[in-house]
């Protein structure tokens, strides 16, 4: 049975549980420059550089990893957001991006199958972050027309990475925090183009983070429009992550959940940072508001972002436990266009 097929099944008897935020758990590790850049060859310093943290300190990441495991997280994400050639260009590191990747995801792996059971699996989910590029938008107020980059060029950007979660053993791939719709449809056509290279199934998780309180993301999409535009990439969960927190995110949420087929997943932040940029909102606090979401059935799968820890992982988990899962939406035929067939049910 695939991993998609296992994960629908599960996902039908239960609310799943994906993971928390990364960063937050590097960041109150207190590495310095040496711990980042450890003996790899790289031009510049490393300090931050989180996805190389899979090559010169596996054993922060495992560590991370196997605290959300044992929080109760089904699905595990890869320490991969900016583990791709536009953002390791910053960091003098666009030369070792296949290396992290294949770390990252034989690393997560290697947790999951630990943790998996007949009656439990562990899913990894392959992160693929949105670049600090954009598709749709100018980064030059006088020249509306300017792009950093161009749609094939961030398409083999994504194809790079993409190959080498899939090389690592990843079970899905999850483009998340998208910002450019356009950006996303880059990456989907990069999995497209992997999974024909391979010869393989890469079935998709796709997630939008909004900017601001009236539900649009940067490139100006609402939630609702955003599906239109991705829905013909029959992703295995569609839904929101990072944003405001949890409460502020619901009824952008419950918007997306009422329109989508498929599964849907959601996992904000703990709140808005501090003045410090630091996150106060505590477990008990996240996993109340996540416990609204499930009340009223708008999820599928529910999980943490910036600011969330393994605490707030657990916490969200024991709610999760006690809810019953969001009933998937058929295929709406009204949202597809002439030749378009509905979402395939995976083998």
């Amino acid at each position: 049975m695939s991993a998609a097929r296992r994960f629908r099944d599960m996902a039908a008897r239960r609310v799943l549980v994906k993971d928390g935020a990364y960063g937050t758990a590097i960041q109150s590790l207190g590495l310095g420059e040496a711990d980042f850049a450890g003996d790899v060859a790289t031009n510049g310093p490393q300090q931050g550089n989180n996805d190389l943290l899979n090559l010169t300190a596996p054993e922060a990441v495992e560590q991370i990893c196997r605290g959300f495991a044992e929080a109760g997280a089904h699905v595990l994400a890869t320490n991969s957001f900016n583990a791709n050639a536009i953002s390791q260009a910053d960091y003098g590191a666009g030369h070792l991006v296949g290396d992290v990747n294949r770390s990252a995801a034989a690393i997560t792996r290697r947790i999951a199958d630990e943790f998996s059971s007949a009656d439990a699996p562990r899913f990894v989910a392959g992160a693929v972050g949105p670049t600090n590029k954009t598709l749709s938008l100018s980064p030059d107020v006088s020249d509306p027309a300017y792009r950093e980059i161009d749609f094939d060029e961030l398409v083999a950007v994504y194809a790079e990475q993409v190959e080498a979660l899939a090389q690592g053993g990843v079970d899905f791939i999850l483009i998340e925090t998208i910002f450019d719709t356009l950006n996303a449809k880059a990456a989907i056509v990069a999995v497209r183009e992997v999974e024909e290279k391979l010869g393989g199934s890469l079935p998709m998780m796709l997630s939008m983070t909004l900017t601001d309180l009236s539900g649009r993301n940067l490139s100006g999409h609402t939630v609702e429009a955003f599906w239109a535009m991705v829905a013909h990439a029959e992703p295995l969960t569609i839904g929101l992550n990072c944003s405001f927190g949890a409460h502020a995110l619901r009824p952008h949420l419950k918007a997306l959940s009422g329109r989508a087929s498929g599964l849907v997943m959601a996992y904000a932040n703990a709140g808005l940072p501090n003045d410090l940029g630091e996150y106060e909102e505590g477990p008990e606090q996240t996993a109340a508001q996540v416990a609204e979401w499930l009340d009223e059935g708008l999820v599928n799968v529910v999980g943490g972002c910036c600011g969330t820890t393994a605490e707030h992982i657990a916490a969200i988990a024991e709610v999760a436990g006690k809810a019953r899962p969001r009933e998937p939406r058929p295929a709406d035929p009204a949202l597809w266009l002439a030749g378009q067939s509905p979402l395939r049910v995976a083998s």
